[in-house]
C-alpha cells in the first residue's frame, strides 16, 4: 500500500497542519512488517528548507506559479508528480487551494480513493472568511471534490458535525491529531525569560495572533485578575506567535491602555529549540480560542506536563473529563474566573492536572494509536479489512 499526503504549505507557514501531517506520515511508516509506503507532495515556500527535517518521509515540494493568487497556491507540476506516485490512497489535507483540484483530477484518472481532512476549514467561523473565493472554488471544483471523496477524516466530534452541516454525505472517520512526548529534562531559559523577575511564573500562549484566538478577552481578564488578587502577583503572561493582519499591534495598544506592560510580554514567533525552551520554562498554558479544529498546541502543552486553561471551542472535551484542563468560556469575565482558579491551586493540584494531561497524550493522542486508526480506514477503503470502529455510524 502506498499512502500519499498532499497539502498546500509544507512548512511553519501552515501552522499546526504542518506538524500534524508530517507527524502522521512518520507514524504511518513505523518500522513494522505491514507498514505502508508513505510520501508527501506540497508547495515550496521560503521556510521549507529550515523545516524540512520534520518530514521523515519522501516529499516533493513544487514551485508556486508566480501569477497565482497567494491563497490559491497554484503549482502547475503537482498533478504529474501525484500521478507518478502511483498512490493507493491519497489524503487531501486542507481546503480551498489548488491541491484540492489536483486530487479531484487524479481520482478521475485513476479511480482510486481519497480522504479529505479539512483541519477545521469547514468550521462556521472559517467559512465566513474569504466567502467570494470559497464560492468560486466550490463552483469550479470543490463541490465535485466533496462528492467524490471516499471518506472524510474529522479530528473532533465538532468537526464531524460541521462536515455534516456542510452537506457532505460521505463516511466520516473520527481520528484526532496525534502528539509525541518530548524527552525528559529542562532547557536553558529562553532569552525573553531574563526580562522577567526571577520568581515569575509563566502562563504561556503560542499560536497565530489572530482575532479568532480570543486574546483581547484574555488581556482584559488579565487586568481584572491582577487588580488586587495577591495570588496573581507572581504570574506573567507570555504571548508567542506570528502576527496576522496587524492584530498584535492592537493587542499591544490594549496592554498599554490597561497598564499591563509589566506582566504581559510579546516574544514573537518561536520554532524548534526556541519553542521547546518556552514550553519547558512555563508553569501553565492558555488557549482562549473562539474556534478550533483540534489545537495541536494544547496537546503539546500536555506533552510538556503543563496544566491547561482552554475554552470548549478547542474541541478537546477529553481534557475536561480527565481533569487535565480548566474550562473557561470565551468572555473576559469567564476567562478571569479560570485564571483565578489556576492561580489559587496548590502546587500539588497543578502538578496532578499536568500529569493527567501527559497521560492523555500518551494514550488517546499517541501517534501509534492515530496511525493504527488511519491505516485501518485505508485498508477498509481498499477492501482489505472490515469497517473500523472509528468510522461514524450516522
Amino acid at each position: 500500500m502506498h499512502i500519499v499526503h498532499i497539502l498546500g504549505k509544507t512548512s511553519r507557514q501552515a501552522g499546526g497542519l504542518h506538524e500534524t501531517v508530517s507527524g502522521l506520515a512518520q507514524a504511518l511508516q513505523a518500522k513494522t512488517p505491514d507498514a505502508p509506503e508513505v510520501s508527501a507532495i506540497g508547495v515550496w515556500d521560503d521556510h521549507f528548507a529550515a523545516d524540512r527535517h520534520a518530514w521523515k518521509c519522501p516529499i516533493n515540494v513544487l514551485p508556486r506559479s508566480p501569477w497565482t493568487p497567494r491563497k490559491l497556491l497554484h503549482a502547475p507540476g503537482m498533478l504529474p508528480f501525484l500521478l507518478a506516485e502511483e498512490a493507493s490512497v491519497v489524503f487531501c489535507h486542507g481546503l480551498w487551494s489548488h491541491h484540492n483540484r489536483v486530487v479531484h483530477q487524479w481520482a478521475r484518472r485513476t479511480g482510486r480513493p481519497y480522504i479529505i481532512v479539512p483541519h477545521g476549514m469547514l468550521d462556521r467561523v472559517d467559512l465566513q472568511k474569504s466567502r467570494l473565493q470559497k464560492w468560486a472554488a466550490r463552483k469550479w471544483y470543490m463541490d465535485a471534490l466533496f462528492r467524490g471523496a471516499a471518506a472524510f477524516r474529522a479530528i473532533s466530534q465538532s468537526e464531524a458535525d460541521s462536515i455534516r452541516a456542510f452537506g457532505v454525505r460521505a463516511p466520516i472517520c473520527l481520528i484526532p491529531n496525534g502528539m509525541g512526548l518530548p524527552p525528559a529534562g529542562r532547557a536553558e531559559p529562553p532569552p525573553w525569560r531574563q526580562a522577567l523577575p526571577a520568581n515569575a511564573r509563566v502562563l504561556f500562549y503560542i499560536g497565530r495572533i489572530n482575532p479568532k484566538k480570543g486574546l483581547p478577552a484574555l488581556i482584559e481578564a488579565w487586568a481584572q485578575v491582577g487588580n488586587g488578587d495577591p495570588a496573581a502577583d507572581a504570574w506573567h503572561l507570555v504571548i508567542a506567535g506570528w502576527d496576522q493582519d496587524g492584530h498584535e499591534a492592537q493587542l499591544q495598544a490594549q496592554v498599554e491602555r490597561l497598564a499591563l506592560g509589566r506582566t504581559v510580554h510579546f516574544v514573537g514567533p518561536l520554532f524548534h529549540a526556541a519553542k521547546d525552551a518556552a514550553f519547558r520554562n512555563a508553569e501553565a498554558f492558555v488557549l482562549p480560542s473562539k474556534s478550533e479544529g483540534l489545537p495541536t498546541v494544547v496537546l503539546e502543552a500536555w506533552a510538556y506536563e503543563l496544566p491547561v486553561l482552554m475554552t470548549p471551542q478547542c474541541n478537546l472535551p477529553e481534557g475536561f473529563a480527565a481533569g487535565a484542563a480548566v474550562r473557561m468560556e470565551t468572555q473576559a469575565d469567564a476567562i478571569a474566573a479560570g485564571l483565578r482558579q489556576l492561580f489559587h491551586m496548590s502546587e500539588a493540584e497543578r502538578r496532578e492536572m499536568a500529569v493527567k494531561g501527559r497521560n492523555l497524550v500518551a494514550t488517546r493522542f499517541a501517534w501509534s494509536t492515530v496511525a493504527a486508526q488511519t491505516l485501518a480506514v485505508c485498508e477498509w477503503l481498499l477492501g482489505l479489512k472490515p469497517k473500523p470502529a472509528c468510522v461514524l455510524n450516522d
